[in-house]
């Protein structure tokens, strides 16, 4: 799910990793110079402007479902922009539209001339309404409230008027700021702990406010356009296009270590195993980082207070070169001796983002049998490896390959495809990635803007899996998870398990728009088009566009669908269907599809932990569904208090199921305090809980291949059916294939 730019730019200062999420777009005087924030008002540059209208002619020419850039779409893009700034309208009032209206129609014409003042007006406004916004709520705070009233807070405002005057607006303000106390006031903070909390919190946002710069307010305005094409087009700006091309290659040149803003500081969330930080041994979670040299004798330049991706990128740098960071060690006070570390930085793997495995052992009536699964965040590939030849370029299908290999030695029967919000990424992987679990044939049909269709599919012999397999999938399961998952379900190699998926039929194609300029620096400058080209089909021609993959056996849905999924979208495009590619499904699964969801039926009838996720899940609902808050004190903490009383009846559950997974004291149900406000230590540990808690999902999945394990080992018929290509595939056949589908995936 996209966040609008200006939750999404607070939150991006928030939390990255060291040349992994992030990367500063800031000009600098000097590599080393100390950082010079921009001041209102902001301007556009004039590669800004040509990147603008050159992004105008690939859409309204090359994209799958060109539209003109006319006033009809300066009008989308006027409500897009104005959305990505203000979608709670909590900032602008009626007198500002107002102000705004003449640019309704006026976005395209902006484009074409190359003269962004509008938009970046618009822009500059909301800095200022935000920062104003947020000292008029410090100011409340010296006064404090009355709890005794019978107000309420309504907290969802998508679909609210904008605020009449700076009267209206007030009252929402005083109103949000009452909320933020009472939370902290039910946590049991004093008045002045949370005068205290809040000031600072209200402060970090304004000083967070002031470091937006001019790339900032072009990426917001740029993506308003792209999104209004369709909504996976997308503009990357220089430091996003890095960024974007790190989490396909899962590789970076840094010093392995993922960072987080605290108050002033940035500090050491995670260190990155075999990176040089973790290697040195002199760097530590909850260190914070104050001053940056670069090589061995550069000047020390103080970070304090600066930007999380301005310091990622003093940090990012060529591997094999020298960066020194001055630390102040964690357990230290801010008056702590700090200490001097050099690094030489290195080519780092982000190992934590990229396929794993783990094997589930079932036991039931008796018999224990091992099931297989592989986890895979995303459809991931190193391109610039793979075009220039590299043998170990990193990808999905060959780590995925390594890993059935290994699964087989461990002597699982049952292999599981978690591919639970899994968002995509490389189509090509999709395909060498479902040839792994099948012999020969179509995978996936991509129809382009003529309406010429290509089918594209697996060519290599052999399987490197060929015994029973699931894919669970959920509605976060998209675009390349969704090619996969599809062609498994029309074969009829493998069971579909879980939630209908997220609905994404499209593709998308990087345009490097420093190409077609004259830009002869080394340093990117245009950025890059995330653009709509094709639509891509299933081979039974239908498409997953709108619709996504329906499960053969269904789990309960979370209600999320009616905010995330293609289906929200008012400019998706429509479903449609084309002829049926040339394949012939391998098994045929409903031979005892039926008898396995009987059996999951009734296991999850008679099981606690199942019906602990449906009661959990419908309190999540319940609560989701509340757009409305009281602030009356009393009122709020009797509601506090059956909250309380219900989550600690689902703890005392979890631990009777699953033991005491943290054994800590029970925790608060809402301490008040926002993320970064909490110490990290908590922090990561939760984090950590979290990771260990029991998947009633995957264990149940687990859980229904084993059934269907059963089944084919007691019916020889039966197994002939629902096995790829009548059961003839041996494991001695699968292991003997695995090397070569791996090979397959270097060559396609």
């Amino acid at each position: 799910m996209k966040l609008r730019p200006s939750l999404a730019l607070l939150l991006a200062l928030a939390v990255t990793g060291v040349g992994v999420h992030a990367q500063s777009a800031a000009d600098l005087t000097g590599d080393n110079a100390p950082r010079k924030y921009s001041t209102l008002p902001l301007t556009a540059t004039v590669n800004q402007a040509q990147a603008a209208q050159l992004s105008a002619r690939f859409l309204t020419r090359f994209h799958y479902d060109a539209k003109p850039l006319d006033d009809a779409m300066s009008q989308k893009i006027f409500k897009a922009y104005v959305d990505s700034l203000d979608s709670e309208k909590v900032f602008f009032t009626q007198a500002d539209m107002a102000k705004f209206a003449p640019l309704k129609t006026q976005f395209d014409d902006a484009i074409w001339n190359q003269d962004l003042s509008g938009p970046f007006s618009m822009f500059n406004l909301y800095i200022t309404r935000a920062i104003d916004r947020m000292n008029f709520a410090r100011g409340l705070l010296k006064q404090g409230f009355d709890f005794n009233t019978n107000e309420s807070y309504n907290f969802d405002r998508k679909k609210a008027e904008w605020p009449k005057d700076q009267a209206e607006l007030d009252t929402l303000w005083r109103e949000r700021t009452m909320n933020d106390w009472l939370r902290l006031k039910l946590a049991g903070k004093s008045d002045d702990e949370i005068r205290k909390t809040l000031d600072k919190r209200y402060a970090g946002y304004v000083d967070r406010v002031k470091q937006l710069d001019g790339e900032d307010a072009f990426q917001s305005f740029m993506n308003a356009y792209a999104e209004s094409t369709d909504p996976h087009t997308d503009y990357l700006g220089p430091r996003a296009a890095e960024n974007f091309d790190i989490s396909m290659k899962l590789s970076l040149e840094g010093i392995g270590a993922v960072l987080q803003a605290r108050d002033e500081y940035t500090a050491i969330r995670e260190i990155v195993p075999a990176g040089p930080a973790a290697k040195s041994g002199k760097v530590h979670v909850g260190d914070r980082i104050v001053a940056i040299g670069e090589g061995q004798n550069g000047p020390m330049v103080d970070v304090i207070g600066w930007r999380l991706d301005d310091v990622v990128k003093h940090i990012r740098g060529k591997k094999n070169t020298t960066v020194r960071l001055e630390i102040l060690p964690a357990d230290a006070g801010v008056d702590g001796k700090h200490e001097l570390v050099t690094l030489v930085r290195q080519k780092v793997s982000i190992e934590e983002q990229a396929a794993k495995k783990k094997v589930i052992e079932i036991k039931d009536a008796g018999v224990t049998r091992k099931i297989g699964v592989i986890d895979l965040p995303s459809f991931y590939s190193d391109f610039g490896a793979r075009r220039e030849g590299d043998k170990n370029f990193k990808s999905a299908t060959r780590d995925v390959a390594k890993l059935l290999g290994e699964l087989k030695t461990e002597g699982v029967e049952g292999v599981v495809m978690d591919l639970r919000n899994n968002g995509g990424g490389s189509l090509a992987e999709a395909n060498e990635l479902t040839g792994l679990f099948i012999d020969q044939g179509p995978v996936v049909q991509v129809r382009d803007a003529r309406g010429e269709v290509q089918v594209q599919g697996d060519d290599d012999p052999g399987m490197a899996w060929s015994g029973p397999m699931a894919v669970l999938v959920n509605r976060g399961s998209a675009s390349a998870s969704e090619i996969f998952a599809a062609a498994i379900q029309d074969y009829g190699r493998g069971l579909i398990i879980g939630q209908p998926t997220f609905g994404k039929g499209t593709v998308q194609n990087l345009v490097d728009l420093d190409r077609f300029t004259r830009n002869t620096s080394e340093k990117p400058q245009y950025g890059e088009l995330k653009m709509t080209i094709q639509e891509f089909f299933r081979i039974n021609g239908g498409s997953t566009q709108l619709k996504g993959v329906t499960p053969d056996i269904q789990y309960p849905k979370n209600g999320d669908e009616k905010d995330f999924g293609e289906s929200t979208y008012d400019n998706a495009l429509p479903w449609t269907q084309i002829q049926p590619a040339d394949y012939k499904p391998v098994a045929d699964l409903k031979a005892y599809l039926g008898q396995l969801q009987s059996k999951h039926e009734a296991r999850t009838a008679a099981s606690p932990s199942w019906k602990l996720m449906l009661d959990e899940l419908a309190q999540y609902k319940k609560m989701r569904d509340k757009t409305t808050i009281s602030l009356n004190f009393a009122q709020r903490q009797n509601e506090r208090k059956e909250q309380d009383a219900l989550q600690a009846e689902f703890r005392s559950r979890h631990k009777t199921i699953d033991g005491d997974v943290d054994g800590s004291d029970d925790p608060v149900l809402d301490d008040g305090l926002n993320a970064n406000e909490r110490s990290l230590k908590s922090e990561l540990k939760q984090e950590k809980d979290a990771k260990k808690a029991a998947d009633p999902q995957l264990e149940e999945t687990a859980h229904i291949l084993f059934d269907a394990v059963g089944l084919i080992k007691g019916d020889t018929k039966l197994a002939a059916e629902v096995l790829p290509y009548g059961g003839r595939f041996s494991n001695a056949t699968a292991t003997a294939a695995a090397p070569e589908k791996a090979h397959a995936a270097e060559a396609h």
